[in-house]
């Protein structure tokens, strides 16, 4: 049950921070921090529907994590998620077309890793 967990929370996170970078990549850069300016970029993101939709994802990691550490320890729990970075790592390159360079690979494999050892 608890590779299950992880892998809702692997999943969740990781589609929540694909559409986070996605969305914010779409509205672009803020450089007014009136609070005016502020509270207009909010309501435009908060009215964002792939903006909701990692809220939801967050929501769904943050408590499939609450169900993983009531049942399993944090120093299993917190490495296991840790794969999320390899699947984040892909998606980055291939579906937001961003530049990875060799040690982001080696980063992400050594991740991999990590997280096979905790499995044995």
């Amino acid at each position: 049950m608890n590779w299950v967990l992880v892998a809702i929370i692997v999943g969740a996170t990781t589609v929540k921070d694909v559409l986070h970078a996605s969305a914010m990549k779409r509205h672009g850069e803020i450089h007014e921090f009136r609070p005016g300016a502020l509270a207009r970029a909010l309501r435009l993101l908060a009215k964002n529907r792939i903006i909701i939709a990692s809220v939801v994802c967050s929501g769904v990691s943050f408590f499939a994590f609450l169900r993983l550490v009531s049942t399993a320890d944090l120093s299993f729990a917190v490495p296991a998620t840790a794969a999320g970075f390899v699947i984040e790592t892909i998606l980055a390159k291939y579906i937001l077309k961003e530049r990875v360079d060799p040690a982001r690979w080696m980063g992400a494999c050594l991740v991999a890793c990590g997280v096979a050892l905790l499995s044995l």
